[in-house]
């Protein structure tokens, strides 16, 4: 489990090919000098084991279904990638409950500077867009975000000057992809609305609880 507050800034040293799986091999920061071997890492909000930890680097594996839903596929050696190590219990979650796991990949559509900060629009397919709203949470590789705006067809996010500086958002181009983790909890919302008769929980429960 991570927050989606990007740690520091590694980058890939080295890939390796195994079958239609990876071996990436991700330089660290001095402050994962607590990286142990079976450890959780957010690289660029996927979660990773490290399975191989060195003095200035780890090597973690990247299975098929990872490829297919991520950007890590498209990584070259020398890129450099968001790093968050997993949360501990006694840590402030400064950003939201992120798990690791990629709902899929959006496409940058422009930048434009607002004062201080950067609004950065996305084009994002219907079948995560439904999970998006309004001042509602989002990681965008690893970063947690709040929603600007939903239309038909993506979504708009600020980046402040902080972020900017600690992370790799603003090193994106038109036409590149990020990795999204929509909000869990919209998820498990709609899966518990779906299951009708099953559950409890509807449209009416929710109204009388507070949550529509």
């Amino acid at each position: 489990m991570f927050t989606g507050i990007v740690e520091s800034v590694g980058y890939v040293r080295e890939i390796k090919g195994v079958e239609r799986s990876v071996s990436l091999k991700i330089a660290v920061p001095d402050i994962f000098d607590d990286l142990k071997t079976g450890d959780s890492v957010a690289v660029d909000g996927v979660c990773l084991t490290a399975k191989v930890v060195n003095a200035d680097d780890f090597v973690a594996d990247v299975s098929p279904e990872t490829l297919s839903r991520t950007t890590l596929g498209k990584l070259r050696t020398g890129d450099k990638v968001n790093m968050e190590r997993a949360l501990r219990l006694s840590d402030r979650l400064g950003g939201h409950i992120v798990s690791g796991h990629i709902d899929g990949t959006a496409r940058l559509q422009a930048k434009a500077k607002e004062g201080e900060s950067v609004k950065l629009s996305f084009a994002l397919g219907r079948k995560l867009l439904r999970y998006l709203i309004d001042k509602g949470s989002i990681a965008i590789d690893g970063i947690s975000l709040t929603v600007n705006e939903v239309v038909d067809d993506g979504f708009s996010v600020n980046i402040i000057p902080h972020t900017a500086q600690n992370t790799t958002i603003l090193d994106k181009k038109a036409g590149d992809e990020v990795n999204i983790e929509v909000d869990v909890i919209g998820k498990y919302v709609e899966r518990l609305l779906g299951k009708g008769k099953e559950s409890s929980i509807d449209k009416a429960f929710l109204s009388e609880h507070g949550f529509l």
